[in-house]
């Protein structure tokens, strides 16, 4: 089939990709999307929407369970949880969301073509046959669950097949420990799942902040799990039986489940790009090499989101696509993504959440020109009842006028709260200003305002 030319080909229909095609349009360019699957990408289909939903229902639970008697609430234990209907619930949000993407494409006059593209050359995609020609190609893949290789690692779910099960099992074993790994084993655990978590590192959440892992492990020992958290050790094999399954570990020990759960990280959506015949670079772990304009190196040929090995993060290559659109076609020469202060919310429960320098990190830049404060909060939402949970926070700042660079917490509300701090961080705020703020009482989120 003929050649057809567009100003812009967009290699990716999630978060990244339609945020970067909806802007171009916007701004007169002629664009494509191209997508093999469904709108949305991994946030919407299979990662962040779908497991904030389970989240709100698991934390729900939990706080009924944890909390309700003590508020009065009585004959709890006749609650009962339809997770199938759950699950049917939240699958027509999700299409409902697959639809208003596909609509504002539509209404942004972007062409979407749905199909696998391939690289021909620098300017040249194939898609189904059809040869797709552009000046500016955008990369925006994402990524996919990764599965180490040991014998029975398909017995595994992963993050891609978690939501779609319609029936919760008694027992289930995690097989990694960082956020996602975090993540789900919260939210099964307080549906009332028994859960185990295997972590290769000796701690859970490896490279956050030291006080925020401490600080779950003293949630994890005051709420009974920290017992079912395995770390310095992994998987060796999974074997099927009669029962469910068996995990063996390196320990020597074996794990009996009903269900095994891969949160071993993730890996890149570049094997069928045929990358080699544009020219663009990978690193050693398949992540496509970008600089501060998301520019590969490949002059015309660019990579935003999870592709490129940044952070993780929906609202990370969301921003990236925009800027990288009015770049090249609104003229914002100078506008890239400042990556050195991204907002990060772990869904545990309670929330974790994290902005700027560890300590550690602050430490090694600037030495002990740093000064760190630190506070526990017992959160009103439990302060009436026998099983008090406490927030934990802490600011990290620099210099003689004490200029925020790191502030992390774990507590009721961080998710939302986070934002907020932000804002000002990002301006360039310090210990002062925070200090001048008059607090909002009684909150978790004064603690920030009042600390000493």
């Amino acid at each position: 089939m003929s050649e057809k030319s567009w100003d812009y080909l967009v290699i990716g229909g999630g978060s990244g990709g339609i945020a970067s095609a909806n802007r171009a349009a916007e701004r007169g360019a002629k664009v494509a999307l191209i997508e093999t699957g469904k709108l949305g990408g991994t946030c919407v289909n299979v990662g962040c929407v779908p497991k904030k939903v389970m989240w709100y229902l698991a934390k729900l639970m939990h706080e009924l369970k944890a909390y309700g008697p003590d508020y009065g609430l009585r004959n709890l234990d006749q609650i009962a949880l339809d997770y199938e209907s759950f699950v049917a619930r939240r699958a027509q949000y999700i299409e409902r969301l697959n639809g208003i993407y596909r609509n504002n494409l539509k209404n942004n006059q972007v062409t979407l073509i749905n199909g696998t593209a391939k690289f021909i050359d620098a300017h040249t995609v194939e898609v189904n046959g059809r040869m797709l020609q552009a000046k500016h190609i955008l990369i925006a893949t994402g990524g996919r669950p990764a599965r180490p290789h040991i014998p029975g690692a398909a017995y595994g779910l992963t993050s891609d097949d978690i939501f779609s099960i319609k029936e919760l099992p008694q027992k289930m074993v995690i097989l990694g420990g960082g956020y996602i790994g975090v993540e789900m084993s919260g939210a099964f655990r307080n549906l009332g799942v028994e859960v185990e978590v295997v972590e290769y590192n000796e701690t859970l959440l490896k490279g956050f902040e030291e006080f925020i892992i401490d600080s779950y492990m003293d949630i994890a020992q005051r709420e009974g799990f920290e017992g079912s958290i395995h770390t310095g050790v992994h998987a060796t094999a999974i074997e099927k039986v009669a029962s469910g399954y068996r995990v063996h570990l390196s320990s020597g020990a074996i794990l009996e489940t009903d269900m095994v759960l891969w949160a071993a990280g993730r890996k890149p959506n570049t094997h069928s790009l045929n990358l080699e015949s544009a020219g663009v670079q990978v690193d050693e772990h398949g992540f496509i090499i970008v600089d501060k304009w998301q520019q590969t190196s490949t002059k015309g040929i660019y990579a935003v989101g999870d592709v490129t090995g940044a952070a993780a993060l929906t609202p990370v290559a969301i921003k990236a696509g925009r800027y990288l659109s009015e770049r090249l076609f609104n003229h914002k020469v100078d506008w890239y993504l400042d990556e050195r202060l991204v907002p990060t919310v772990i869904f545990a429960e309670p929330p974790i959440g994290t902005i700027g320098l560890t300590e550690k990190q602050a430490r090694e830049i600037y030495g002990d020109t740093i000064k760190v404060y630190t506070s526990t909060f017992t959160a009103m939402h439990s302060a009436i009842t026998e099983n008090r949970q406490k927030a934990y926070l802490k600011l990290i700042t620099q210099g003689p006028f004490e200029k925020i660079i790191g502030l992390h917490g774990i507590g009721q509300g961080m998710d939302e709260l986070l934002e907020g701090f932000t804002v000002a961080i990002t301006m360039g705020a310090t210990k002062d200003d925070f200090d001048r703020t008059i607090a909002i009482h009684p909150t978790v989120a004064e603690e920030f305002v009042t600390m000493r």
